[in-house]
C-alpha cells in the first residue's frame, strides 16, 4: 500500500479510484466493511482501491479541548488498513481552512477532482463541508452528473447494537476490553517506548516496562489486565503479560501510568517500543496495606494471567478474517 500526504501528492491515475472515505478511528467491525468493500469493487473493476482519511483527527479541530480520546494513532491505522489490501492510503491534512470547504466544493474538487474517485464509499453517518451540512443524501445528489457512483453502508451491527467508535471508547472506559475487541475485531492496543520507572515492581520482585504514550491516546479504565506484549523491535516477539493502567495508589502515585509485567521474560526492554493487546480485565485497581500485600495480589495476577494467556493466544494478524472475533474466556 502506498501511503500519500496531501492531495496534492497523488499524481494521476487513468483508471479511476474506487474511494473509502472517513476518520476510520479504531479501524472497527464497521469501518472494515467498508474498506474490504473498496478493494473487492475496485478489483472487479479494475479501479485503485483508495481510503482517505484525516489528520488530525477531524474533531480535534471542530472540538478544541472537547475531541474524544483517539483509539488509533495514525501509524497504527495505517497498518490496519494496509492489512485489508487496499492500494492507497491518501491522508488529508484537517485544517479549520479545509473544515471551510463548501460541500459541492467536497465533491466536485476534492472528490472528482483531486482524488479521480469513481465509487465514492461511506459510513451512514458520514458528514463533510462547512458546518458539516453535507451528508449522505446530499453526497448522492451532488455526485449526479460528475461519474460519480456512491454506496452508503448501514451501520454493522453486534449483539444488536451499531459498531462505532463512540461505543468502543464507551467499553475501554468501563473497562471491558473483551466486548471492545468484539467490536473491534481484534483486542484494543497501545503502543509506546519503554522508559525508566521508578523501580516499585522491581523491588517487589516483579519488574515492569513503563509505556511513554502520546497525549490523548484511548487506554481502558484503571485497573489490572491480562495482555499480549508485542516487542516491535529486537525480533518482534509476542510475550504473555500483565497490565496495570493507574495511579499506584499503594505508593501514594499521581500520575496515570501504563505499565506491564512480561511473564517469564527478564531482558531489558527499555527504549523498546511495545505494544500492548489488552485481553480481559482481571480486577480494579486498589490501594494495598502494605508493599508485601500488594505483591501476594500481584503473584495471584500473574497467575490467572499466565493462565488465561495460554488459553487465548496471540492474534496471528493485526485483521482477523471477516467472521466476528471472539475471545475465549
Amino acid at each position: 500500500m502506498k501511503l500519500v500526504r496531501g492531495l496534492g501528492k497523488l499524481g494521476t491515475a487513468e483508471t479511476g479510484r474506487v474511494v473509502a472515505i472517513g476518520a476510520f478511528d479504531g479501524v472497527h467491525l464497521g469501518h472494515q466493511a467498508i474498506l474490504r468493500a473498496a478493494v473487492s469493487d475496485a478489483r472487479a473493476s479494475g479501479l485503485q482501491s483508495a481510503a482517505v482519511t484525516f489528520e488530525p483527527h477531524p474533531e480535534v479541530v471542530l472540538r478544541p479541548g472537547g475531541a474524544p480520546p483517539l483509539l488509533t494513532p495514525l501509524e497504527e491505522k495505517a497498518e490496519l488498513i494496509e492489512a485489508l489490501g487496499l492500494d492507497l492510503l491518501v491522508v488529508v491534512e484537517f485544517t479549520p481552512e479545509f473544515a471551510r470547504t463548501p460541500a459541492e466544493e467536497f465533491v466536485e474538487g476534492v472528490l472528482a477532482g483531486g482524488l479521480k474517485a469513481r465509487v465514492v464509499l461511506v459510513g451512514y453517518d458520514f458528514t463533510f463541508g462547512h458546518a458539516a451540512r453535507g451528508n449522505a443524501e446530499l453526497l448522492r445528489q451532488l455526485s449526479r452528473g460528475l461519474g460519480l457512483r456512491v454506496v452508503v453502508f448501514s451501520p454493522v451491527r453486534l449483539d444488536g447494537v451499531p459498531v462505532s467508535s463512540t461505543a468502543v471508547r464507551q467499553l475501554l472506559a468501563a473497562g471491558d476490553v473483551a466486548r471492545a475487541a468484539r467490536l473491534l475485531g481484534r483486542f484494543h492496543s497501545v503502543t509506546g517506548r519503554v522508559t525508566r520507572g521508578a523501580g516499585v515492581g522491581t523491588g517487589l520482585g516483579v519488574p515492569t516496562a513503563n509505556l511513554a504514550l502520546a497525549p490523548g491516546l484511548a487506554v481502558p479504565a484503571r485497573g489490572v489486565y491480562a495482555a499480549w506484549a508485542e516487542l516491535l523491535e529486537a525480533g518482534h516477539r509476542w510475550y504473555p503479560g500483565v497490565v496495570n493502567v493507574g495511579y499506584r495508589p499503594t505508593f501514594g502515585g499521581r500520575d496515570l501510568g501504563v505499565e506491564a509485567h512480561l511473564i517469564d521474560f527478564s531482558a531489558d526492554v527499555l527504549g523498546v517500543r511495545l505494544r500492548l493487546h489488552f485481553v480481559t480485565r482481571l480486577r480494579d485497581e486498589q490501594r494495598f496495606e502494605s508493599p508485601r500485600a500488594l505483591a501476594e495480589q500481584i503473584a495471584r495476577d500473574v497467575a490467572a494471567g499466565r493462565d488465561l494467556l495460554a488459553r487465548q493466544p496471540p492474534p496471528a494478524r493485526r485483521i482477523p478474517g471477516a467472521e466476528p472475533f471472539v475471545a475465549r474466556g
